[in-house]
């Protein structure tokens, strides 16, 4: 039960993470005033780091419409429909729920193309290569080596610091969830990300990339907000790039400028409605 006479904030996380990786924006917004409500996805839900990794099994199988359908359940319980921001694949979840109407405003911050987005840059595709590079492992759960969660998360880091938020932070992987966003890419219609590019009601929308993501690089926010943009429609997409930034937006020293100027973002073109009957 919200508290606060401000409009609610949902906080979605991304693959490899837990609710844990919101902690500076959600004190951040919560000191600004707002309830900010931070669930895990499926099998996640409040469990701790270790926890996960000593034991995955929930993890395995789980694909975007189910982690989007426990959005959607969560959101319905609220008394007006709240902001939703996004991180990485937290972003194309962010995004589906925009195409239910789920939302007064959405951010995708280095959000995932949704289907028909087929931006994808070499650094992109190596991000996935440990899971997509074994089909037969689709509905596995597969751990995040130190190693590759240097080049995805921590490439402005030396590696000690990196390996430091590792343990602290990472956890295994959906890959059901991957090979799903991957293959939608070029089925706009049919893939499980489809969303109605040219829907007039939607509200606003914030795509925010860093400089030097490796995984969602500029040119992906850049490919999401033109698909959105020429399909005709009168709904807002807005797009920020931030210098020197890595897909560690939401921790990486200065986060507090991006979280800020994301907020103040989205109440400005909120549009406040009842909550989704």
């Amino acid at each position: 039960m919200t508290t606060s006479t401000k409009t609610p904030i949902v906080l979605i996380h991304g693959l490899w993470m837990t609710p844990k990786s919101w902690d500076t924006w959600a004190q951040r917004f919560r000191d600004a005033g707002h309830d900010v409500i931070v669930p895990g996805w499926p099998g996640i839900d409040d469990r701790t780091v270790e926890d996960i990794r000593r034991n995955p099994e929930a993890l395995k199988g789980v694909g975007l419409k189910q982690i989007a359908d426990h959005y959607e359940r969560i959101i319905r319980t609220l008394p007006v429909k709240p902001i939703i921001i996004g991180h990485s694949f937290g972003g194309v979840i962010t995004q589906m729920l925009a195409d239910r109407g789920l939302g007064a405003a959405y951010v995708g911050v280095a959000p995932g193309q949704t289907a028909g987005v087929t931006a994808l840059p070499l650094s992109t595709l190596w991000t996935g290569f440990p899971i997509l590079s074994n089909p037969f492992g689709r509905n596995g759960a597969k751990p995040l080596s130190k190693s590759h969660f240097h080049f995805t998360f921590g490439n402005d880091l030396p590696r000690a610091e990196s390996d430091r938020l590792w343990q602290e932070y990472a956890v295994n992987s959906y890959n059901r969830v991957f090979f799903e966003g991957v293959s939608s890419v070029l089925d706009e219609k049919g893939g499980v990300t489809h969303v109605d590019y040219g829907r007039t009601d939607r509200a606003p929308l914030l795509v925010v990339t860093g400089e030097i993501d490796h995984v969602v690089p500029p040119a992906i926010g850049r490919a999401i907000v033109k698909k959105y943009r020429s399909s005709g429609s009168p709904a807002v997409v807005e797009y920020r790039e931030y210098p020197g930034r890595t897909h560690r937006l939401v921790s990486q020293d200065g986060w507090e400028q991006i979280a800020d100027e994301t907020l103040e973002w989205a109440t400005a073109h909120q549009i406040p409605e009842p909550a989704a009957a």
